[in-house]
């Protein structure tokens, strides 16, 4: 369920564990050279959870280990191809919420060499997803 905004429905909690920039390469694309080729794709993260339980107990278990998540991230771009990052957003959404914790997250996966005919700086498409 989503808000008016587009944003996930519910109490967004202010607290949040940010990748950005995660790096992997992979072979997504409609096009055959794009699979074959493969290219950079550039993933970021926001996943809000409630981190006073963490932080109150210094407990690791009590909140989402970044660097197991990244990888986590990473493994999910690079895992089979597809046509659309639209697809590969949802897929990593849906690692970042297979984590308890976390209530809802924001995934950018941006597409710096995408077979524009256009200069520009970048492209992108950004999901925001919560449980329901």
């Amino acid at each position: 369920m989503t808000t008016s905004d587009g944003g996930p429905a519910g109490p967004r909690p202010a607290d949040a564990i940010v990748l950005t920039g995660l790096r992997v390469r992979a072979h997504h694309g409609v096009y055959d050279f794009e699979r074959e080729e493969g290219q950079d794709f550039v993933v970021d993260v926001t996943a809000w959870l409630d981190l006073s339980p963490a932080a109150s107990g210094d407990d690791l278990g009590r909140t989402v280990h970044y660097g197991e998540l990244a990888q986590e991230v990473h493994d999910a771009v690079a895992a089979d191809p597809v046509d659309l990052i639209e697809t590969v957003a949802e897929r990593v959404a849906g690692v970042v919420l297979a984590h308890p914790p976390v209530h809802s997250v924001e995934v950018t996966v941006h597409k710096p060499d995408a077979p524009i005919a256009v200069p520009f700086g970048d492209v992108a498409v950004r999901i925001l997803r919560g449980r329901s």
